[in-house]
């Protein structure tokens, strides 16, 4: 395996994990590798450092995982707390509660939840407004 800095034509900087270089190269010219930002396939490595191991005596300083890495991801988290906040969580039962709400069986409101990809189709084919969220939500127990 090997790791490339990449970067697409809009300066978005992103690196991932190849079997070999050939595959990379095999992916890139095939247009499979898209930026992580904007989705655009042109695509290019960038300088890499290369992994030195620090001193042991050196303190292990690293960016906690809690905090956003990026502008992306701020904004992510403050969607999600707006959806969490504003929203019922509904869990499994979104496409059934989305669908009454529809139908006018049940209050209309705002709500996020759980449901198979089957079933969000049929919601969408059936002209029930509903969208994906780029989160999992977290499961709520009594």
């Amino acid at each position: 395996m090997i790791r490339y800095a990449l970067s697409c034509a809009d300066d978005h900087s992103f690196e991932s994990w190849f079997q070999s270089a050939e595959a990379f190269d095999r992916l890139l010219g095939a247009g499979m590798i898209s930026c992580t930002v904007c989705g655009s396939t042109s695509v290019t490595k960038t300088l890499m450092a290369p992994a030195v191991r620090p001193a042991r005596k050196a303190a292990a300083v690293e960016a906690p995982l809690s905090k956003p890495a990026s502008k992306a991801e701020e904004a992510l988290a403050a969607m999600r707390r707006q959806i969490e906040q504003n929203s019922d969580y509904v869990g499994l039962n979104f496409a059934a509660e989305a669908r009454a709400m529809h139908e006018g069986e049940a209050p209309e409101r705002s709500i996020y939840g759980e449901a198979r990809v089957e079933d969000a189709k049929r919601l969408i084919e059936d002209g029930i407004p509903v969208a994906p969220l780029p989160f999992m939500p977290a499961r709520k127990t009594n």
